[in-house]
């Protein structure tokens, strides 16, 4: 007589204090779920990304005064803040862009809706999305 496969666990209802913190979200519901992070902080940082723009284009003098920001803060806000700020705009765009290049894939070609072609470009969104941030943010920050 064969060996009874072991039954996996069902969840029906799930308690967000009990289950949740045991539950493994796959690659690609993570890449789900920060593309919608990255598009509400794309949006929330707009009014700072449109007077970084403005203040970066206007004069030779409100450039100096935008580089200048970088190293000694505005008003009560440190540089070091206002890099980190900048550094959550850039993986929010490179996140949210490559994220939408890999639904754009999946909306032409079909056989890329597969799990294993899923999982796959999920996994490659996450790892040039936090790549290219490490290299941005390391010019950002001076390192080269």
């Amino acid at each position: 007589m064969p060996e009874l496969a072991k039954k996996r666990p069902e969840f029906r209802n799930i308690n967000a204090f009990t289950d949740l913190t045991t539950y493994r979200l796959p690659a690609a519901g993570w890449v789900s779920i920060l593309h919608r992070i990255s598009g509400v902080i794309m949006f929330l940082l707009l009014p700072f990304l449109i007077w970084m723009f403005d203040t970066s284009v206007s004069s030779e003098i409100s450039f100096s005064r935008f580089t200048s920001v970088f190293q000694n803060g505005i008003g009560f806000v440190p540089g070091f803040f206002v890099k980190l700020v900048v550094l959550a705009l850039l993986w929010s765009y490179l996140h949210h862009f490559i994220a939408g290049l890999r639904h754009l894939r999946m909306d032409f070609n079909h056989h890329a809706v597969e799990k294993k072609s899923g999982m796959f470009s999920a996994k490659v969104v996450l790892v040039l999305s936090l790549g290219l941030t490490v290299v941005l943010g390391a010019k950002l920050f001076g390192l080269y």
